[in-house]
């Protein structure tokens, strides 16, 4: 058998074994549950809790002792909330969490002067919907610099510094409604953060061809991964889903659905396929080189022309409304879910040059593989050793299979590629493996990131928790060992190992993340380590103060009614983990102070009276009393 375009093996024997009763018993309500109706599958998978028991026995333990630190970061995705948060595993301890394109009442990230001038215009915002964090890379491997994440809500990216683990950059991308896949260039280094637009749109938007679908159209972003510019992007056919980039750092590749350019539902599912757009970064950075771009309404961002025809793309068909797109980590494949087909389509890298070279008589030709895997596939992650995990959303399981097998097969050999099933709980979207966005993956730790929980918790009301589960899959079988309530649909994870994160303890004072600060008070003649100083100017006002547990350097200062004010607060406490705040009663004023660290918020002073600040981190015996007074005059006094 060759290579062949439908007529898929199919190894529903092997699925019988792997789960006797299941497919027939979910079968009448696939179609329904394709739809976004769930109802039926949960029911079935309820049943399962000794089947649990006993998969989970001889697996690897969850359980950290008291005071030993965990072997691995976890980096989650804090959906709708809009920011990172940060697990400990196995022990799946959550340990801190990174405001990024949220309002932080208890950092006061979004408040403050730094975190202002970070989020640009888009502090306007009060939402994000944080999707997909990825770490950066050298050769294929990640260094711990940098952790970026994209914002779906408001069409942002930013950047974390692991150092600190803040969020120090964050740029919107023009010309586009909602970044959804976000991925990395993993080689040499990482150069650009790539970026879906996910919803087609008029270009420009301003008005035109409101109601006219076939002019509407998306854009792929490459953004400088060390400016956070938009370096180019890349007009495209259909709406782009989610992404990855090979690891020579010549080739990316994106799921595309909504081929049909529609604008309802019906509309976007008529087609049989849709395509994955493999994109030529070379040839796109030599036809914006060459001049061979337009820009866009207001934005000087040099747009090439991807869209059918191109010489810097080439469009994959596959089947139907693909979703997830993940490189392997050998590097052989991309591999593309089906969504509403029961197939995964493996992209074979090492063809895209004969398919760009016109070499190949198809874009077909590049498939090595087309497994079928069950109902509703997703996301898949890799354990280094061959396997890929594929979720099923309507089957509500992971499915392990054999890559190298799947290849046979579809070339014609009887080999069963599908090494176990495993239920989870339930409606898996993305998963993810330890290491398993690197060459690294080291197939210790596999997380499901489920939609619904239902019975697994205590009930909360409407509202239920989602459901992140650890299964272990460092031997041939898969353990399910561990659930875990989140909230706001955590979207995406990356998970490596502690040693390749080097954080700092105490800042630096000559850190460029409050730079800016730290310059406006050398204008102001403030040395900020020892002034404690007040400088009206009009109707401004900027207050100096040093903290130091358990006292701030000024324990009172005036201000009128209306004034703007400005405090600006160095800790010059050297201790780690002796953070100070600085909270004003009544006036919505709240920013952390760390060792070393100057932050400083901008407001304005209120109605006539006296207003304490204090401190709102826990720093000393005698924190309650760490507190003062801004005396608010009448503005006419």
């Amino acid at each position: 058998m060759t290579r062949h375009d439908k007529d898929h093996p199919h190894n529903e024997a092997n699925e019988e074994v792997a789960n006797p009763g299941r497919r027939s018993f979910l079968g009448a309500t696939a179609t329904v549950g394709a739809l976004g109706v769930t109802g039926g599958t949960g029911t079935a998978l309820m049943m399962g809790s000794s089947g649990e028991a006993r998969a989970a026995e001889g697996a690897k333990s969850t359980h950290v002792p008291l005071g030993e630190l965990d072997d691995y970061y976890g980096f989650w995705s804090g959906g709708q909330s809009g920011e990172v948060r940060i697990y400990g595993v196995p022990s799946m301890r959550e340990i801190m969490r990174i405001p990024v394109f949220n309002y932080c009442s208890a950092t006061g990230w979004g408040m403050t002067n730094e975190s202002k001038r970070i989020m640009g215009d888009s502090n306007r915002f009060m939402n994000g919907d944080a999707h997909h964090p990825h770490l950066s890379y050298t050769d294929g491997s990640h260094d711990g610099r940098y952790l970026y994440i994209n914002d779906k809500a408001n069409s942002r990216v930013a950047r974390v510094r692991l150092d600190v683990f803040k969020t120090d950059a964050m740029v919107t991308i023009p010309n586009i409604q909602s970044v959804h896949g976000l991925r990395l260039q993993k080689a040499p280094k990482t150069g650009y953060v790539f970026a879906n637009g996910e919803f087609h749109i008029p270009q420009p938007n301003d008005g035109r061809d409101l109601d006219n679908p076939d002019n509407y159209w998306c854009l792929w972003t490459a953004v400088d991964g060390e400016t956070m510019e938009v370096a180019w992007q890349v007009m495209v056919d259909g709406n782009l889903d989610n992404m990855d980039a090979d690891y020579t750092g010549k080739y990316a590749a994106a799921t595309c659905y909504n081929s049909e350019k529609g604008v309802n539902l019906n509309e976007k599912m008529r087609s049989e396929r849709d395509w994955v757009v493999v994109f030529n970064i070379e040839r796109i950075e030599q036809a914006v080189k060459d001049g061979n771009y337009t820009t866009i309404g207001d934005s000087d961002v040099p747009v090439v022309d991807g869209r059918h025809g191109s010489e810097v793309t080439r469009y994959v068909p596959v089947p139907k409304n693909p979703h997830g797109c993940n490189t392997s980590t050998d590097g052989k494949y991309f591999i593309a879910a089906g969504k509403l087909s029961p197939t995964a389509s493996m992209i074979e890298i090492s063809r895209l040059d004969d398919l760009f070279a016109g070499n190949l008589e198809n874009e077909r030709d590049v498939i090595a593989a087309e497994p079928e895997l069950g109902l509703g596939p997703l996301h898949t992650t890799y354990d280094g050793r061959g396997n890929a995990y594929t979720t099923l959303f309507i089957d509500s399981q992971i499915v392990k299979w054999n890559m190298e097998k799947a290849v046979r097969n579809y070339n014609g050999e009887d080999v069963n590629y599908i090494v176990q099933k495993l239920d989870v709980h339930y409606q898996p979207g993305h998963n993810h493996a330890t290491l398993a966005e690197s060459k690294d993956a080291d197939g210790q730790w596999l997380f499901s990131l489920n939609k619904f929980s239902k019975d697994r918790f205590l009930p909360v009301g409407p509202l239920h928790p989602e459901n992140d589960q650890m299964i272990d899959i460092s031997g041939e079988e898969m353990k399910l060992v561990h659930d875990t309530p989140t909230f706001a649909e955590p979207h995406d994870t990356v998970i490596v190992p502690r040693d390749m994160i080097t954080t700092k303890q105490v800042w630096d004072r000559d850190d460029p993340f409050f730079a800016e600060t730290v310059k406006r008070a050398n204008e102001d003649g403030i040395t900020l380590e020892s002034d404690n100083k007040v400088i009206r100017d009009g109707n401004q006002v900027r207050v100096y103060m040093t903290s130091s547990a358990p006292r701030y350097g000024l324990t009172e200062f005036r201000v009128k009614s209306g004034d703007e004010v400005t405090v600006t607060v160095t800790n010059i406490d050297k201790v780690e983990d002796l953070s100070h705040g600085f909270c004003v009663v009544d006036h919505g004023v709240v920013m952390e102070v760390n060792p070393q660290q100057t932050s400083s918020i901008t407001f304005t002073a209120g109605s006539p009276g006296v207003y304490w600040y204090y401190c709102n981190w826990f720093c000393h015996a005698l924190h309650m009393e760490m507190a003062g007074r801004m005396l608010v005059e009448p503005a006419d006094s």
